[in-house]
């Protein structure tokens, strides 16, 4: 069943602000070393976990959070009756995630595609999407790819056909909505993941000798 769409552009644009801040854990990356990434967001993404468990079972932190947060936040993350985990707390995870497993350049990729790509995709799609497909609309996606290919042509020591499948991957995952039974999976954690796997399949494959070169943000 389709979600309804229920924030406004003004909303949108504000709850995309937020997310593009997140652009900052890849910058940050870039110069500091796996283990203090890891110090970092280790305590990061628990704090943000911590609250957004405790919003479901303390009535102070419920009201709180609902207060503040309510006119930002998507159908699903408001449903009482299903527990789901916020945005942030499901960007933060997938930094996490990125760091533990992939390589510095890829996950720098991966995550500035969540970061910038999405943001574009969700403003666009609701500012000028005339053409709809279930939730999302074509000049969204649109708006994704390029600006995912962008990403890919800039951050350094990415091969660009490598770089060209992983923006299609996030393209295609962004455009529509993951479950299992009747959970949503945040694209905050999918579209980075997916893109992340596809890179380092295809550096596995195809250049695995390059995989060394990947460390590094040169």
């Amino acid at each position: 069943m389709e979600e309804l769409d229920r924030l406004e552009l003004r909303y949108e644009v504000a709850r995309k602000a937020i997310h593009l801040s997140s652009l900052s854990i890849p910058v940050i990356y870039c110069h500091i070393s796996r283990e203090l990434a890891l110090l970092l967001l280790v305590p990061l993404f628990t704090g943000f976990f911590l609250v957004d468990m405790l919003k479901n079972f303390v009535a102070p932190v419920s009201v709180w959070y609902h207060t503040t947060f309510d006119s930002m936040l998507r159908t699903h993350e408001i449903q009482k009756e299903k527990n789901h985990l916020n945005g942030a707390t499901c960007i933060t995870l997938s930094a996490l995630l990125l760091v533990l497993f992939f390589p510095k350049v890829i996950v720098v990729a991966s995550f500035s595609m969540v970061a910038i790509s999405d943001t574009l995709a969700a403003i666009v799609g609701k500012a000028f999407g005339k053409h709809r497909f279930g939730q999302k609309s074509i000049e969204g996606s649109a708006a994704f790819f390029l600006s995912a290919m962008v990403i890919v042509l800039v951050v350094p020591g990415i091969n660009p056909f490598i770089g060209l499948a992983m923006a299609v991957f996030a393209t295609v995952t962004e455009a529509f909505v993951v479950r299992i039974g009747g959970f949503r999976i945040d694209d905050n954690l999918t579209i980075p993941l997916v893109s992340a796997m596809v890179g380092i399949l295809c550096y596995m494959l195809f250049m695995p000798s390059e995989i060394a070169t990947l460390s590094n943000c040169n």
